[in-house]
């Protein structure tokens, strides 16, 4: 598991070659404010080679955070992951390795009947009812969750996974009410509460991509004050001190800008705030995914912000404006290829503009 002492170590070892606010503080230590994530890309055995080079260039230059989902490429990147991670001329108790729950993972490669594949391994299995099912491939009950967690341990050979994230949990609002999803996220932050406690995990959180930056009226909306509380809730459910509700994740770029924008989520004190204000403002970990628009903007970004944006080339000043922003602890990237990799860690060279400069862009 990612400690205090193993994390700062790691940031000292690369003395003054970041920016002062490259490596921000998460869990116990700290982590990378860019960090590298493993959806995209076929499920080949030859994409598979590509990652293990990339992740390990990535943690050996200055990179110690790693995103990766049960899900993703059928599987085969939490392998890649486990394998990077051990391969890599780094500690592991200095990488910050994060996980997700959600959306049925196939084995490696997409089976010739997706459907009977499900049904075999999740409903017969028991580990949900049918009524649970998104979309024939989602669902966050409790069993599931459970299950997905061994699976994660197994697949990545870790004993310990640092963030683990309830998946999309809003693609239950195609098969429930709200209310009942709030009850469904609730079951799942139990069984994480749990698992925390087991010290499997480090921390939860949620991985969303609409809704934490939608309006109140939208179909996939759900509020992370609401989300709060449910965490709350069920930590006193399991006994323990305290929620370990930590993480949320959600895209950000220039052109995606809606988690700053939207003032969407409702506080307390009545005060309408963006999901990252209120990440500012209650001491949430807002890690950004699509930074880069799935690669558009690392051949260009809108003139209108360029010249405020630090950095050599676009992808670069894409990445700083994502880890930016107020709340942001670190900015997803993919990591495609060790040419790739090095450009965007390359980005942590430079301070990115502050919270000042930051609102400019919206003026």
């Amino acid at each position: 598991m990612a400690t205090g002492r193993a994390t700062w170590a790691y940031r000292d070892r690369f003395g003054d070659s970041f920016g002062r606010t490259f490596y921000r503080r998460f869990g116990p230590g700290v982590v990378s404010s860019i960090g590298i994530g493993t959806y995209l890309g076929e499920p080949t055995d030859a994409v598979d080679e590509r990652y293990r080079e990339s992740l390990g260039s990535a943690l050996e230059h200055g990179v110690n955070l790693v995103d990766t989902a049960s899900n993703y490429r059928h599987g085969r990147s939490e392998r890649v992951v486990g394998d990077a991670v051990r391969g890599a001329d780094v500690d592991r108790d200095a990488v910050v390795v994060a996980s997700k729950a959600g959306f049925v993972p196939f084995d490696r490669e997409r089976p010739d009947d997706p459907g009977a594949y499900v049904r075999e391994t999740v409903l017969d299995a028991g580990l949900a009812d049918s009524d649970e099912l998104a979309h024939g491939s989602h669902t966050i009950a409790p069993a599931f969750v459970d299950e997905m967690l061994d699976r994660s341990l197994d697949l990545t050979g870790l004993d310990h996974i640092d963030c683990y994230y309830l998946h999309n949990p809003e693609t239950q609002l195609a098969v429930a009410d709200r209310e009942t999803v709030y009850d469904r996220v609730e079951a799942a932050f139990e069984v994480l509460e749990r698992r925390v406690a087991a010290d499997d995990i480090g921390r939860y959180g949620v991985a969303t991509w609409e809704a934490l930056r939608v309006a109140p009226d939208h179909d996939a909306y759900l509020s992370l004050p609401e989300l709060v509380r449910r965490a709350e809730r069920a930590a006193e459910t399991v006994g323990n001190d305290g929620h370990s509700l930590e993480a949320i994740q959600f895209p950000f770029n220039v052109v995606m800008a809606d988690a700053f924008t939207v003032e969407a989520h409702d506080t307390d004190a009545g005060e309408a705030m963006s999901a990252l204000w209120y990440a500012h403002e209650h001491g949430l970990h807002a890690f950004t995914s699509a930074s880069l628009a799935q690669g558009d903007l690392a051949a260009e970004i809108p003139a209108s912000v360029n010249s405020v944006l630090a950095g050599d080339t676009a992808a670069q000043r894409a990445l700083n404006f994502s880890r930016s922003a107020p709340g942001v602890t670190a900015a997803l990237v993919g990591a495609s290829s060790v040419e790739h990799v090095a450009e965007n860690v390359a980005a942590g060279t430079f301070d990115p503009l502050g919270a000042r400069a930051f609102d400019s862009v919206f003026e």
